[in-house]
């Protein structure tokens, strides 16, 4: 996929052909957890894959909220996700990391999906519009690009450093109309810095993603990631009240929604995410998200009748131009050892 740009370039065969090193290529054998396959997938298909299933993330977040409490529903996501990768690393025989080094799968499953969704999801219950908490993903790639430079000493092409830019003010279009007092919809600042909490919280996970942790079988280390996540709902559920005081309402909505939100999104789009970011540079992989907000957008206003502005679009827009400038190639430098 585009994210991976930066990865070496190597003679393919074939129009769809990937390099050796790409994580969903047939050749690649340094990704465990991932089969191999009789045959290349295309480039842009996990791309593809991942940017649809993530966009539907918050939009559940929403359709939620009137039949359970987001924390509590949350828990029981990561309760399915972390039995489903469980077995499936049984069923294949994969080889779980040593305790030693558990305690950094669960961390980076607290960081990258418990604080990330608990705060993300709280800020929509509390009034913040699906797409524009989807919109505020798009901080992510800033955020990993600075933190990369001195934790991974990646430096950004000076292309990849104009495209944040004309993100981070594409998501100052969408954001600051919604603040604005008498505005449809108005939230909260604090609620927006709920938000920019959840984004902090994922770019620090994705960060420790391509540390050690990234060796390990992607369905042994997801299983131990979603009981970080776990713990974090688990802790929140205790803090409100108990599992017996939230509201926890049967049917169609609450049990499609959980389907969705732990076999497709906590499993295959997790599981698209982490094979991106430990196969990508950190900023350039993160930068997909900005093409998730504008189909959360268009799913919230079909679903939930949320309306953007003619500004907020433009800003959309603008994070579009953002992403088109971070995902072509530009040089990647490193910094020197100090």
């Amino acid at each position: 996929m585009q994210a991976v740009q930066d990865l070496p370039r190597q003679r393919t065969t074939g129009r769809d052909s990937l390099p050796d090193n790409f994580p969903y290529s047939g050749h690649n054998k340094a990704l465990p957890g991932i089969e191999t396959m009789s045959r290349p997938l295309p480039a842009w298909l996990p791309a593809t894959a991942f940017v649809l299933i993530w966009s539907t993330g918050f939009i559940v977040g929403k359709a939620v909220v009137p039949v359970a409490d987001s924390n509590l529903f949350l828990l029981a996501r990561f309760a399915l996700a972390a039995l489903m990768f469980a077995t499936a690393a049984a069923a294949g025989r994969a080889d779980w990391p040593p305790l030693a080094q558990a305690p950094r799968h669960l961390l980076a499953g607290a960081l990258m999906q418990g604080i990330y969704l608990c705060a993300g999801y709280g800020a929509v219950a509390h009034g913040l519009s699906p797409s524009i908490m989807a919109l505020l993903g798009a901080l992510q790639p800033l955020l990993t690009a600075l933190l990369a430079i001195p934790l991974l000493k990646e430096l950004p092409s000076s292309r990849t450093w104009r495209g944040l830019a004309l993100g981070a003010l594409g998501v100052a279009l969408v954001v600051l109309p919604a603040m604005q007092a008498g505005a449809p919809h108005a939230v909260s600042p604090w609620i927006v810095l709920t938000g920019v909490l959840a984004i902090l919280s994922i770019t620090m996970g994705t960060l420790l993603q391509k540390t050690s942790i990234s060796r390990a079988d992607i369905r042994a280390s997801s299983a131990w990631q979603n009981i970080g996540a776990m713990l974090v709902a688990g802790v929140l559920v205790i803090a409100t009240g108990g599992a017996g005081a939230l509201r926890w309402e049967s049917g169609v909505t609450l049990w499609a929604s959980l389907a969705w939100a732990a076999f497709v999104l906590s499993g295959l789009g997790t599981w698209l995410l982490l094979g991106l970011v430990r196969r990508g540079q950190a900023a350039n992989a993160a930068a997909l998200m900005f093409l998730a907000p504008p189909l959360a957008a268009v799913q919230a206003a079909l679903l939930f009748g949320d309306r953007l502005a003619p500004l907020q679009w433009l800003g959309m827009a603008v994070a579009g131009i953002g992403v088109w400038l971070c995902q072509t190639q530009g040089k990647t430098r490193h910094a020197e050892a100090r």
